[in-house]
């Protein structure tokens, strides 16, 4: 489990900061300024070292989590239209037809 001995503020403050910086193109400053909004005075700083120390540590438990992949699986490549600009969609399939990863690019 995460070791959360001697952070200053809780460890679902810190996760939700985490989870917010790695979902959405926000910025460390970003994340100060929305915690301040809810009434919880964060420094940027103090989220990016949050970040890198527990980063990591979650990436590896997710991993552990995840759904295993066949041996078989086909890798597709298209452009296709999002509110009317093109996005070039890299998409990974098994053999069922089900998606394993995808990314949408610009």
């Amino acid at each position: 489990m995460l070791n959360t001995k001697g952070m200053r503020f809780p460890i679902d403050v810190i996760l939700v900061c985490i989870r917010w910086y790695a979902a959405y193109p926000l910025s460390y400053r970003q994340l100060e300024e929305m915690m301040q909004e809810r009434g919880v005075f964060v420094d940027h700083s103090s989220i990016n070292r949050s970040a890198m120390r527990f980063l990591p540590l979650l990436e590896k438990m997710f991993r552990q989590h995840k759904r295993p992949v066949g041996g078989s699986w086909r890798m597709d490549e298209t452009y296709i239209k999002v509110k009317g600009a093109w996005k070039y969609l890299y998409r990974a399939v098994d053999k069922e037809g089900k998606t394993v990863d995808f990314l949408l690019t610009a």
